[in-house]
């Protein structure tokens, strides 16, 4: 099975939540940390990384020698990835979305795709027990193009029984990327007006997908009850509510895991885990 954790905004505690329910389970399980623009959960989970990979991209390179300067590379190209200007042609590979366009039109054969360094995968094993694995990704500095290094990651998901993904903020492609293909996800917000509105926006994205959802609401008991008539009129379940608590706020301080440093949290997590289990399966049996 595969659980993505996700939010509509950042901040709402989906890394806590994701780490916490990996460390609660003792599982054949994977966690993957696709947040691949500012990873964190190894701040909670200190990984021993044992192996790394680069991630490109490809992108276009093209020979003047045979190019006949027929714009229709540049026509195709909806993000301004390559230019024709007189007998010049421009590439910008920051733009490239690596689709491949420009290479199938091409009557000449001019362009050819090389690759392009954007990220890095890592992997390793996470000293809890079972010593379930861990992978995350990272974009390397001033790349955009998220979803190639996120879907690079999430080629480690086949290796476990279980595997839970820690997915980025929002609802754009990254998110996407994060979410597709999984068996269900978890929305984590606040109860907030800014949390409702995100969370509003992330439940669109999962019903486009087709995923079963439910929701945790986090610092539980500030703010005011319009998330949970929002879930209720959604007919989406509220899964568990964390509240807005000193103890669990020193905790996450100190880069210290909830379900070690408040034990009881430890069955509440493993709870969540069999709520889950047991929509997926209702959805199975449909």
């Amino acid at each position: 099975m595969i659980i993505s954790i996700a939010s509509g905004k950042g901040g709402t505690g989906k890394t806590t939540v994701a780490t916490n329910l990996c460390a609660s389970l003792d599982r054949d399980l994977m966690l993957l940390d696709c947040d691949v623009e500012e990873p964190n959960a190894h701040l909670f989970l200190n990984p021993n990384f044992t192996g790394k990979e680069r991630v490109n991209a490809p992108v276009p390179k093209v020979d003047l020698s045979l190019c006949t300067y027929c714009k229709k590379c540049m026509d195709i190209c909806r993000f301004g990835a390559i230019a024709v200007a007189g007998k010049t042609v421009v590439t910008f590979p920051e733009l490239c979305h690596s689709c491949g366009g420009c290479t199938v039109v091409c009557p000449e054969k001019a362009i050819t795709e090389i690759d392009r360094f954007i990220g890095t995968v890592e992997t390793g094993t996470l000293n809890l027990p079972g010593s379930p694995s861990f992978g995350r990704g990272l974009m390397d500095i001033g790349q955009v193009m998220a979803p190639p290094v996120i879907r690079q990651v999430r080629k480690l998901e086949k290796e476990k029984e279980l595997t839970i993904i820690d997915a980025p903020p929002g609802t754009s492609c990254p998110v996407i990327a994060s979410m597709k293909g999984t068996d269900f996800v978890l929305l984590v917000t606040e109860p907030t007006p800014f949390g409702l509105h995100d969370l509003t926006l992330a439940v669109e994205a999962v019903k486009l997908l087709g995923i079963p959802c439910g929701i945790v609401i986090n610092r539980a008991g500030i703010g005011n009850d319009e998330v949970k008539i929002y879930a209720r009129n959604e007919n989406i379940p509220i899964l568990l509510e964390i509240p807005f608590d000193k103890d669990i706020a020193s905790a996450y301080s100190k880069g210290e895991l909830l379900v070690q440093a408040l034990p009881e949290y430890k069955e509440i997590f493993k709870g969540l885990y069999t709520s889950i289990e047991a929509i997926v399966n209702r959805k199975g049996d449909a």
